[in-house]
């Protein structure tokens, strides 16, 4: 852990404000502390900033692009995904966690492109192991067995 300090006058011109950013853009930071301070010149913005150092300069530049499911899957398995989705939202919110820890969208697209939603199918899924499985695929499965003909014909 590191640390980095900043001073910007308070009316400068764009370049130490830039300076800021663009390393707080490019590493991995901890923590921010910020005071204005007063002095017989004018006043000036000084910033604190705890980091990692690491090898990856650009850490926050790295990040993958969202999969857009709709260009990815064919409109019936798509329209299955947007199903499931919902199914899972109401899931998570009825467990009071992350959508994501029931099942993620990448699991969630393999999911609708089985034949047939049963927890034994589900189990089969790459990342979705036993405890996920018996934890939230059988009430997804029940879920979508439930509403499978309205699934087909596009009616809530």
């Amino acid at each position: 852990m590191q640390y980095r300090f900043f001073t910007i006058q308070a009316f400068d011109s764009e370049a130490a404000t830039e300076d800021l950013n663009r390393f707080i853009r490019t590493h991995r930071v901890l923590e921010v502390q910020q005071e204005f301070v007063s002095a017989q010149n004018g006043g000036y913005w000084y910033f604190s900033i705890k980091y990692i150092h690491g090898d990856n300069p650009t850490f926050y530049q790295d990040k993958k692009e969202k999969t857009d499911y709709r260009k990815l899957l064919d409109k019936d398995t798509f329209d299955v995904f947007e199903k499931l989705r919902e199914y899972r939202k109401k899931i998570a919110e009825d467990d009071a966690v992350p959508a994501y820890a029931v099942f993620t969208d990448a699991e969630l697209s393999e999911i609708a492109k089985l034949k047939e939603i049963t927890e034994q199918q589900i189990k089969k899924i790459n990342g979705i192991g036993e405890k996920k499985t018996e934890k939230y695929g059988n009430l997804l499965s029940e879920m979508f067995q439930a509403n499978k003909e309205s699934i087909k014909t596009g009616n809530p």
